[in-house]
């Protein structure tokens, strides 16, 4: 038990770390990159070609995926884990230094989708290591549970990327601020990624990828294993996850550009809104997971998607009153819905999978569904709004998204989830 509660602190400390320097990018290409890399374009090209190059990032997760989980279910979770955690850092800190357009013309957002690009792949392999040596080495009754709390990264990431960048943003001017007030978030990652590591290099192997490796049963090449014996499980992984993608950048980055540039409301209030929203996160993913282990995956994470489809059509009139507790209510509960579907998401998708094959089926099945979720969620909120000029359309793509994550729950095998409760019941 000692050794299962040290993995999932390393587990969530690792992962809020690969998150914090996520979003501390997203979050930042909303705000201040298209001004720093992309000055010679209008306000919203600018801003649209920072959303680009954020978008790049989502391009470079599934090709992670496939690097980090081949080698984590050939080599051993552990040890892809610790590479994760540098790769990520290292290219957030040279971002903090990297000179922006005016300095260095083109080069600038040349280098800046490179740094992109790198820490994609680092959060490619990051995301299935963490949940899958969280579940490895717990209780196969609480699965749920072990699972979710590398979830809780997202929010805790997301707090400390916003708060910072919150912070110096009320205390800089603008000028300092776009001058070097962005960079001291990017270059404290250097100094925390070291904590990570620190703790990381303390764990013990996942007991099951042991057990395989020692039987002699590892496969040789796991994603095409996985391609040829688990296409079912791929899909349902892969759809199962677009909805929660698509519906939380809308509630966390697209509010920022909508709040900024349509509303033309302070950076602060969008920013404060949805840090609270996160906080409120932090304690209701692992709730949610602990659920899933009572009441199943499938229902704990569908009454998260029809409650997020409902509550969008609330979201943006909310969004409307220019009332900052009105604002905070729809982060909030926006993102309590995506808490629902987050909390079990982890355990659901890992349990398609068969042991030798986890690590590459699951981070497959999750990293792909970036691409058509999450990278360019924001983006295609963006044009909607502006080609239609109403927040309607957005709120119907959100749904059409969601809807897709409803199939992918319909269809996930039944097989697996059923072995799952069979090995649970030995235990």
């Amino acid at each position: 038990m000692h050794q299962t509660r040290r993995v999932i602190l390393a587990s969530l400390i690792g992962t809020s770390l690969e998150w914090y320097d996520f979003f501390l990018y997203s979050t930042a290409a909303s705000l201040v990159f298209g001004k720093l890399f992309f000055p010679t374009f209008d306000p919203l090209s600018a801003t649209l070609l920072a959303l680009v190059t954020n978008a790049v990032a989502f391009v470079a997760r599934p090709l992670g995926g496939i690097v980090f989980g081949h080698f984590g279910d050939r080599v051993g979770r552990k040890t892809v884990l610790v590479v994760t955690l540098l790769v990520m850092g290292v290219s957030t800190f040279l971002i903090g230094l990297l000179p922006g357009y005016d300095a260095i013309g083109v080069a600038a957002p040349i280098l800046l989708g490179v740094l992109r690009f790198v820490q994609g792949l680092g959060l490619g392999g990051e995301w299935g290591g963490a949940v899958i040596m969280s579940i490895e080495h717990g209780d196969p009754r609480r699965r749920g549970f072990n699972a979710s709390w590398p979830q809780v990264g997202v929010p805790a990431g997301f707090i400390m990327a916003t708060a910072l960048l919150g912070i110096l943003n009320a205390t800089l001017s603008e000028a300092a601020f776009l001058s070097w007030g962005w960079r001291v978030p990017f270059l404290l990652s250097g100094v925390l990624v070291l904590v990570g590591l620190w703790v990381r290099v303390k764990i013990t192997e996942s007991p099951l990828f042991a057990e395989i490796e020692q039987k002699g049963a590892k496969a040789r090449m796991p994603l095409i294993e996985v391609l040829r014996t688990h296409p079912r499980a791929l899909l349902s992984a892969f759809t199962a996850r677009i909805g929660v993608d698509v519906a939380f950048y809308t509630f966390t980055i697209y509010i920022l550009l909508y709040i900024t540039t349509v509303l033309k409301m302070e950076r602060s209030v969008g920013l404060n809104a949805v840090l609270i929203g996160s906080a409120c996160q932090l304690l209701l993913i692992p709730l949610f997971g602990a659920l899933s282990d009572r009441y199943g995956r499938r229902t704990v994470y569908l009454s998260g998607v029809v409650g997020a489809a409902v509550w969008v059509f609330f979201f943006f009139p909310l969004l409307d009153t220019k009332s900052f507790p009105l604002i905070v209510v729809a982060a909030v509960v926006a993102l309590v819905t995506h808490a629902a579907m987050y909390g079990p998401q982890a355990s659901f998708i890992a349990e398609l999978f068969s042991t030798r094959l986890r690590y590459s089926g699951a981070s497959m099945g999750y990293q792909v569904a970036g691409i058509v979720g999450g990278a360019i969620a924001p983006i295609i909120a963006l044009q909607l709004h502006a080609t239609y000029g109403t927040t309607t359309a957005v709120s119907v793509y959100v749904v059409i998204a969601l809807a897709i994550t409803a199939f992918g729950l319909a269809i996930a095998p039944r097989s697996a989830e059923a072995q799952a409760q069979a090995v649970q019941a030995t235990r």
